[in-house]
């Protein structure tokens, strides 16, 4: 699986500083490996034997393949890969979006990443999501996010998958799992409300500069999505308002990045991803990727 690495400058940042893309990746299927376990050789007749003791050792290795005793190729493959990737799992209902507390003898219970929720709530899908990236290590080896578009939330796992914290967020404007293609070559201000989605999907990112300065984390470049600190923005926007409000109803009104409160921002994304960076998994609205 290719991480696809190019300096590029992008005239919606205005800025001459180089910057790394990061593409977004498709979900890579995991390997089945082959373990040979054993064969069983036919013994050659031996001068040295009689001929009856020759025909008795074919005898009882004829016998032991018949009864299954002798040890054969056997294919081993990783639970992991069996399980569907809630990317792209069509059978999902809407109450697998419903956010819910797990109860402690549950979670305790079981032996997957879901268990890492601990008290923090979240949806069905959220929980299935982490519990597949941490057992068929989809992360490789990185820290990971995954954002919840449905109920505006992002939760922030260290590389072994242990809960780092959780946050509200603001999203796009619009709902939709697709970046418009070329919207990341347009202005701010010549980007429709129909076209501000903020796209679902696996993206390898790493921490970066945008034109001012600030830091941020790039998922991808080419069209202009990345993770930062909520921006003031214009008043009537109530940015930091709408990330204090409980519900996620108010959550939509950035141009398709992703908001997250200056504090958790700090201590979770640039605490987390610096350095090696991670991926971040945003999960779709719409309908499965695919």
């Amino acid at each position: 699986m290719g991480q696809t690495l190019m300096t590029a400058m992008h005239s919606k940042h205005g800025s001459s500083t180089d910057y790394s893309l990061i593409k977004r990746k498709d979900v890579h299927d995991n390997e089945t490996r082959r373990l040979k376990i054993g064969t069983c050789v036919q013994p050659r007749p031996s001068a040295s034997l009689p001929w009856n003791t020759t025909g008795m050792a074919l005898s009882l290795c004829l016998s032991l393949l018949g009864t299954g005793c002798v040890p054969m190729q056997t294919t081993k493959v990783d639970d992991a890969a069996h399980l569907p990737n809630p990317l792209l799992d069509a059978t999902y209902s809407k109450d697998a979006d419903i956010a819910f507390v797990m109860e402690t003898s549950t979670a305790g219970a079981r032996k997957s990443g879901q268990d890492l929720f601990a008290s923090e709530s979240a949806s069905r899908r959220t929980r299935d999501m982490a519990d597949w990236i941490v057992r068929s290590k989809d992360n490789l080896g990185l820290p990971f996010a995954i954002i919840d578009k449905v109920n505006a939330r992002v939760y922030v796992f260290e590389a072994d998958g242990k809960l780092h914290g959780a946050a509200p967020v603001l999203l796009g404007l619009a709902k939709g799992d697709h970046s418009v293609p070329g919207v990341g070559d347009k202005p701010l201000s010549r980007i429709p409300p129909e076209e501000r989605t903020t796209p679902a999907g696996r993206f390898v990112s790493q921490m970066g500069r945008n034109a001012k300065g600030k830091e941020i984390l790039w998922l991808d470049y080419e069209h202009s999505l990345s993770m930062h600190a909520v921006v003031k923005g214009a008043p009537k926007d109530r940015r930091a308002e709408r990330l204090a409000t409980p519900t996620p109803l108010d959550n939509r009104i950035s141009f398709g990045c992703i908001n997250v409160p200056v504090d958790f921002f700090e201590s979770a994304i640039q605490g987390k991803f610096t350095g090696k960076g991670g991926v971040v998994y945003i999960l779709p609205e719409t309908k499965p990727l695919g």
